[in-house]
């Protein structure tokens, strides 16, 4: 590689991320929404497509859907910045606050394990250390794990999921109030993207606790191809990510669609949501009768299994059959048991047990 000297050195340890090849009938492996919106919906959505000016630049402000979130959200425009999904914005965030501590040579981030990949992959893609604390034996937050990791360093950025992905656990708001006080100079980023199928939201504690923000998007309520996601934070930390973000970020038609989905299209999301919780706990019954399986209980639009086989043979024997799932086995220790699925339809839902029991 003639540039070898020029590259990161970070950039050695990591690999692009890429989808799980191949053409399959069903996927349940990235906790996409299941297709359904009515036919009347799609019809407006061509509509609002039809009538874009393409040749313009988006709205490098935002600023039509800065202020219907805001107004819905009860917030200022000023507390909102917008980016191309969570990705985007989490990649600001370390990009903004990378000043290292007085005694560090390099900026820390501090999450679990395991979570959400490019909250790490994103950090040392920059050179920022990462401590990753493990999760408990429930796949909770461990608040004191994360209290001696306090101890040996001070992040500038701490990242909690909630609900976690992979394991559709919650943290509870006692454990994330006592994290807010135990790094009091540190911004902590409470990552909401599956909030929708979730029985609580932390907007409250962002308002109560200045060193609290939130990140949330639509991609996993039936419009990821818009990437769209927002963060709730301060107003003088967003005005510095502003600084960062590049500009035209989300194009002309992701605003507009992502304004009709937050107003006209929004019974067509309710809907949709409450399905997929139905067919959540259906499931997670029908799972639970298959030897061999337990599933942790999710608040997402997944579901958690632990595997008494190897992952990677019901992985592989679902993929022969059509059905993508997601596995970690590669990651080894405990993740080797484990599988991750995405609730779908009826009749992908009702595929994939078929599928797991024939494995069994």
């Amino acid at each position: 590689m003639p540039f070898d000297h020029l590259l990161r050195p970070e950039l050695g340890e990591l690999q692009a991320y890429a989808p799980h090849p191949g053409d399959f009938p069903i996927r349940l492996d990235a906790n996409e929404a299941p297709p359904r919106l009515s036919a009347a919906a799609r019809e407006r959505l061509a509509a609002v497509g039809g009538e874009l000016a393409w040749e313009r630049y988006p709205d490098a402000r935002h600023a039509a859907l800065r202020a219907l979130l805001a107004q819905q959200l009860g917030l200022t425009p000023e507390e909102l910045v917008f980016g191309c999904g969570s990705d985007e914005l989490i990649a600001l965030l370390l990009t903004a606050l990378a000043r290292p501590r007085p005694s560090d040579d390099v900026p820390t981030v501090l999450t679990t394990t395991p979570t959400f990949v490019m909250y790490k992959a994103s950090a040392r893609a920059r050179g920022w250390r990462v401590l990753e604390v493990p999760l408990d034996r429930d796949w909770a937050l461990s608040v004191d794990s994360m209290e001696r990791a306090l101890g040996m360093t001070r992040p500038n950025l701490i990242f909690v999921a909630t609900p976690n992905n992979p394991t559709g656990t919650v943290a509870s708001e006692q454990a994330l109030r006592r994290l807010s006080a135990l790094a009091p100079d540190a911004v902590l980023v409470i990552d909401e993207a599956y909030l929708a199928y979730a029985q609580d939201d932390w907007l409250r504690l962002y308002r109560e606790l200045p060193n609290v923000a939130l990140l949330r998007t639509l991609s996993k309520v039936g419009f990821a191809s818009l990437r769209v996601g927002w963060l709730i934070a301060r107003p003088e930390l967003a005005r510095e990510l502003e600084k960062v973000r590049l500009p035209y970020n989300l194009p002309t038609h992701s605003q507009q669609v992502a304004q009709l989905v937050l107003t006209e299209l929004q019974g067509e999301v309710d809907a949709m949501v409450q399905e997929v919780k139905a067919e959540r706990a259906r499931l997670q019954g029908a799972l639970a009768e298959v030897p061999g399986l337990s599933v942790t209980p999710s608040q997402a639009n997944f579901l958690w299994i632990r595997t008494e086989r190897p992952a990677v043979e019901l992985f592989e024997g679902l993929a022969r059959r059509g059905v993508l799932v997601r596995s970690f086995h590669l990651r080894g220790g405990r993740l080797a048991h484990q599988l991750r699925v995405t609730v779908g339809t009826p009749e992908q839902n009702d595929a994939l047990l078929v599928g797991l029991r024939a494995l069994a």
